[in-house]
């Protein structure tokens, strides 16, 4: 039997084709992120060439002809013409690349964290651990604006609309620590109790070899969890902090600043330019979020 044939009758496997909800989220996440990766290939136009656009194509109704061009756009376009098909497909590269990058820094961080005050214990876990619970006292989406006015302030000004997606990286990653330092720390304080640590422990091995070579492994399906409905989060937050003014700049529009666009446009009649990218915005996040509710129950050995 071959390794892929072993994979597809794993028991890991059989929970997901026999999971609906977790192959609908799967092919749902696999279409929208195919579809922003390859998002010169597959958009009709490109919506940041200002070479490509045509005013006179502003405001077109979705699946309908211009009445100036003739031309049609699947989901209609925006005030300056852009094809709010492509903006979607450009706009959610955005979010993808905030979301992923931000969790990816919150994971190393908080994993780093946790470990170390799991395995040390005293005045360092208290600390760690002190910190964390300070900033649980505030909504996640506060500490991100706190810590992206403060990147933002000590960024020179004609670098800010360059480093702001690096900066929204840094805010968003920074508020979002906490829970894989807390669950990395719980687990780590169980397993270094264990015979294998102390064995190890006993054969001369540094701390830093046995927390990244022994401990990391056996805590790593809790984490991959938490970054999976972290990434949802990632996602969500992004969009409310570029929505609210402070998050992507202008010249690199996210599914947020699309929505805060739209919404100017909303009463006027004007809807698809808000309605699109706010479906796409909740089919993302809602589908990253139920395979990560659906990846936890699979890996949580007391529902097996």
């Amino acid at each position: 039997m071959t390794a892929l044939a072993q994979a597809w009758r794993s028991d890991f496997m059989w929970s997901f084709r026999h999971s609906p909800v977790a192959v609908v989220s799967f092919f749902m996440v696999l279409v929208l992120v195919s579809g922003a990766v390859f998002a010169p290939l597959v958009a009709p136009h490109n919506p940041f060439d200002p070479a490509s656009l045509n005013l006179m194509n502003g405001f077109s109704q979705p699946m309908q002809p211009n009445a100036f061009t003739g031309d049609v756009f699947w989901l209609g376009t925006d005030d300056q013409g852009r094809d709010v098909f492509s903006t979607i497909l450009y706009g959610m590269r955005i979010s993808l690349f905030v979301g992923f990058c931000a969790v990816l820094f919150a994971m190393v961080l908080g994993v780093t964290l946790g470990l170390i005050a799991g395995y040390s214990g005293g005045m360092v876990s208290t600390v760690i651990m002190r910190i964390a619970d300070v900033q649980l006292t505030f909504p996640a989406i506060l500490v991100a604006m706190l810590i992206f006015g403060i990147a933002k302030g000590f960024t020179p000004v004609h670098l800010r609309d360059q480093m702001a997606i690096w900066v929204l990286i840094l805010a968003i990653g920074l508020s979002d620590w906490v829970q894989f330092a807390r669950v990395v720390r719980g687990a780590t304080m169980v397993e270094k109790r264990k015979e294998y640590v102390q064995a190890a422990h006993l054969n001369g091995r540094k701390a830093v070899g046995i927390m990244i070579r022994h401990i990391l492994p056996n805590v790593v399906g809790p984490v991959l969890v938490i970054a999976t409905i972290s990434l949802a989060l990632a996602i969500i937050a992004e969009a409310t902090l570029s929505f609210l003014g402070v998050g992507a700049p202008p010249t690199q529009p996210s599914l947020g600043t699309l929505i805060r666009i739209g919404q100017g446009f909303l009463f006027s009649g004007e809807w698809w330019i808000l309605f699109f990218p706010a479906v796409t915005l909740l089919a993302l996040a809602l589908s990253v979020n139920l395979l990560g509710d659906w990846l936890r129950d699979v890996l949580n050995p007391r529902l097996r």
